[in-house]
């Protein structure tokens, strides 16, 4: 039965064209905007996982610059227990020197004097942010060591946990404090002593110094590691949400054509009432 009233050819023709613009809309935002999942209403379940990610990576860039400013401190410290040892390996110089008799030991004591004011000079000035590893009160408020912030671990839908990597400090302040501490040299005697003193502060120092150095290398580490996870996790957020573009060039392709075809199909339709005047001729 034909109709001037309702035209069924009509009606499908323009849902069809209706549906053709929709995907046409959608692939071209891919394109402009290079993500099939640009918002919630696209893929709401891939949408909520890749936020939750993405809130991830921007802790973990916060990490990273916890891990840089604690490798910074950690490496300040080592740099200054290391100098100490070298300084403390010449006071060690000094003292095997004076086991001589025929040396000018004033001259040898005033030289040890300098380099125990150095070594105190050394610890009070290896701090980085007010931060000093090779002090008896690190940050000025009674602390005892560094907490960098490492890690944010997650576990299922649960809040992720931070994990502190914890540099203790050694203290150099009171463990290698030469001035007042060390036997001055006015003879072979006194050399002697002052030798055996000086061999207890220079083991503190190594061991302190390597103490340093393990957690400085722990540090750096971990932030390579998480430079790496970071990069992962922006890979694995691309996979989901990324358009694929040579897909989406060849679907915008094709759609452009449908809705040519479209715009044909609804034109003839609504041309179909013009051949009912023939039956009144």
């Amino acid at each position: 039965m034909s109709s001037i009233l309702t035209n069924n050819s009509a009606m499908v023709a323009l849902q069809t064209l209706k549906s053709i613009n929709g995907d046409l809309s959608k692939t071209q935002s891919m394109i402009s905007t290079g993500k099939e999942v640009a918002s919630a209403k696209d893929n709401s379940a891939i949408w909520a996982i890749s936020k939750v990610m993405e809130s991830d990576v921007a802790g973990f860039k916060a990490i990273s610059d916890s891990l840089s400013l604690g490798e910074s401190t950690v490496a300040v410290a080592s740099a200054g227990a290391e100098q100490i040892v070298e300084t403390l390996k010449e006071m060690k110089q000094l003292a095997v020197a004076a086991q001589s008799e025929n040396v000018d030991f004033a001259k040898i004591q005033a030289d040890m004097d300098e380099k125990a004011a150095q070594v105190a000079s050394i610890v009070a000035a290896s701090q980085f942010n007010g931060a000093n590893l090779l002090a008896t009160d690190v940050d000025g408020n009674g602390g005892t060591g560094l907490n960098v912030l490492s890690s944010l671990d997650r576990v299922g839908t649960a809040a992720p946990t931070p994990t502190l990597i914890t540099v203790d400090s050694v203290d150099f302040e009171a463990d290698v404090d030469l001035v007042g501490n060390l036997t001055a040299i006015t003879d072979t005697a006194t050399a002697a002593t002052a030798l055996g003193e000086l061999e207890t502060f220079l083991t503190t120092a190594i061991d302190g110094a390597a103490a340093l150095g393990a957690s400085a290398k722990r540090i750096d580490s971990q932030n390579s590691f998480v430079s790496k996870l970071s990069d992962a996790l922006k890979s694995g957020i691309g996979t989901m949400i990324d358009a694929d573009m040579e897909e989406a060039s060849a679907r915008l392709q094709a759609l452009q054509v449908q809705q040519q075809l479209g715009v044909q199909s609804l034109s003839i339709a609504n041309q179909a009432p013009q051949t009912i005047l023939s039956l009144f001729r």
